[in-house]
């Protein structure tokens, strides 16, 4: 690979498999198919270097893109990780139905092209690991869950068996000897209604915290409702998009913050009272809250008296 036949403005796009990285440039229309292993990505890491692409735009294919990104990552190397909703979406958009490796790589690279995604910095070592074992911790919480319905359910010569694995299952991830130098964790756990997952969570999902305004980082976790209005037709504003897993812990801590937070307490019950669905005061509430720690977290306050 010549890199002199490269100009600037380059596009790479990668689909990524177990096996192969499928690797197609644009404006060139070059593809290539390459081993996904250790030795080839640091070459093709150099490669990468040496023609200095606008972007690299890697579909997320369930960790098998790991190595490359963060390969690229550690090089400097303009590095997106892709939504395969969206590629999928542009896909469509443009006219491409059919579906292989070939045609995966060229659509990520003109996707990359047409809509020039942000580059964003990944998520550091210490962030990918919490995720990892909030990820690992949902997933044994899972399955005690269903070992405990079986103990309802099943033969009493059985019960032995179940009980050992939910004893197994007790030894859930440690996670509070990874965050304790955080003084991030110690700011959010300071409000009334903010446990360590939560705080966790926000830690390794949403690092843009304390550095957006009220209006991005509520867009950012998708708690800001979006008009559907058409001609004179005004329709019910709904919340889309955003971050679900942080919309799916932060939805299981206002149930709590409802009860022990004064301020989520009094604006709950505010909007209840106007009518308000308990649903959509639930969602109204988890904004207010993402737009108070956005606040404490840019000014490195704890709660207090003056929160608001």
């Amino acid at each position: 690979m010549n890199s002199s036949e490269f100009k600037s403005g380059t596009v790479v796009g990668v689909d990524v498999g177990k096996r192969f990285l499928d690797i197609f440039f644009c404006p060139q229309g070059l593809h290539q198919r390459f081993p996904n292993d250790v030795q080839t990505i640091k070459k093709l890491v150099a490669v990468f270097a040496d023609i200095n692409p606008e972007r690299i735009v890697v579909e997320a294919t369930g960790r098998y893109e790991n190595e490359l990104v963060f390969a690229c990552d550690k090089a400097g190397l303009p590095i997106i990780v892709a939504n395969p909703i969206k590629v999928r979406h542009f896909a469509k958009a443009i006219g491409v139905l059919a579906k292989t490796d070939k045609v995966d790589a060229q659509v990520i690279a003109r996707y990359g092209a047409a809509l020039k995604p942000e580059i964003k910095p990944l998520p550091d070592k210490h962030s990918r690991l919490i995720k990892d074992l909030l990820i690992r911790r949902k997933e044994l919480l899972d399955m005690r869950t269903m070992e405990k319905n079986r103990l309802q359910i099943m033969p009493k010569e059985l019960h032995k068996s179940i009980r050992n694995v939910l004893a197994c299952l007790k030894m859930s991830p440690q996670l509070s000897r990874y965050t304790e130098r955080r003084m991030p964790l110690k700011i959010m756990t300071s409000v009334p209604g903010v446990g360590h997952v939560l705080a966790y969570t926000l830690l390794s999902e949403l690092p843009e915290l304390g550095k957006l305004n009220r209006k991005e980082i509520a867009a950012l976790v998708g708690v800001a409702p979006m008009n559907k209005d058409s001609g004179r037709h005004q329709g019910q504003r709904h919340i889309r998009g955003g971050r679900s897993r942080i919309r799916t812990v932060m939805f299981m801590a206002m149930m709590s913050a409802i009860q022990c937070n004064p301020i989520i307490k009094r604006f709950y019950d505010h909007l209840r009272e106007a009518g308000k669905l308990p649903i959509v005061a639930l969602t109204a509430c988890m904004r207010k809250m993402i737009v108070i720690l956005n606040t404490m977290l840019k000014n490195g306050t704890c709660w207090g008296e003056n929160s608001t």
